[in-house]
């Protein structure tokens, strides 16, 4: 551990053998002292859950990829995340960075997000916080092209810092052909996933259900992550966990509420 070198917390929601994760990790050990805690089995789609009724248990493992330490979290990305800080780091980290998440974090897939949940929660405990996701849901996903950018965006956060109550969600095209365009600050587009439940029965008899479904984007925006996305560039979105609805606070204190 070097006293000059700046202390970064990685941790993700696909486990901590994941393929996006060593990638992650090797880049950051070009900036600073890595720990690494991230589940010790796939949490995605966890969103901000956090465990209340189990127990939770740490587990070192074998360091690999350059980091200081690493730790197998049972819990959820949210737990690791409070477990780093208070359990396994002797002082919060100047960093923290999630992914990188094998799947696509765009758009209204933030909120499920297990990936952008543990930056979150870092972002709540007042430390810079982001989250990489790669929009390609193999194990065996090619993170080259990313990685370099990765890099070029956690030092930009390193070196200027992000506002209180901001973390940042960067998404990667799939990898192709062609090599990634550049950058693109946007914001998040209005979308949704159109659910469906395949149906199915067990061989005793047992019905059971597989949550299905597509995704339907709902903007024609051109300032969007999936319009930026869909022309090979990076999205780079700062969002807020302050959920008020601000813009209505005022027309509500005109309904007769107290009445």
């Amino acid at each position: 551990m070097s006293k000059n070198k700046p202390k970064i917390l990685v941790t993700n929601d696909d486990g901590i053998t994941a393929k996006g994760i060593r990638n992650l990790i090797k880049e950051m050990c070009k900036l600073g002292d890595v720990y690494v805690v991230a589940p010790d089995k796939p949490q995605s789609g966890k969103g901000h859950a956090i465990t209340i009724d189990a127990i939770l248990e740490l587990k070192p493992v074998k360091v690999a990829d350059g980091a200081l330490v690493e730790v197998a979290c049972s819990g959820t990305p949210a737990d690791c995340v409070k477990l780093a800080i208070n359990e396994v780091l002797e002082e919060k980290p100047d960093l923290c960075v999630s992914g990188i998440n094998h799947g696509s974090n765009s758009s209204i897939s933030v909120i499920y997000s297990g990936t952008m949940s543990a930056a979150i929660e870092a972002g709540i405990e007042g430390i810079p916080s982001i989250g990489f996701s790669l929009c390609d849901y193999s194990k065996d996903a090619d993170f080259e092209e990313a990685r370099p950018f990765v890099y070029k965006i956690a030092k930009q956060v390193l070196e200027n810092g992000l506002p209180d109550g901001v973390v940042l969600n960067v998404n990667f095209p799939k990898m192709s052909e062609e090599a990634y365009k550049g950058i693109k600050v946007c914001r998040q587009a209005r979308a949704n996933w159109r659910e469906k439940f395949d149906k199915r029965t067990n061989p005793i008899g047992k019905e059971y259900y597989w949550l299905t479904g597509e995704f339907e984007n709902l903007d024609a925006g051109e300032d969007t992550d999936e319009y930026w996305l869909a022309k090979n560039y990076i999205s780079l979105v700062p969002i807020q966990f302050d959920l008020t609805a601000h813009h209505m606070i005022q027309k509500l204190n005109t309904w007769k509420l107290n009445e």
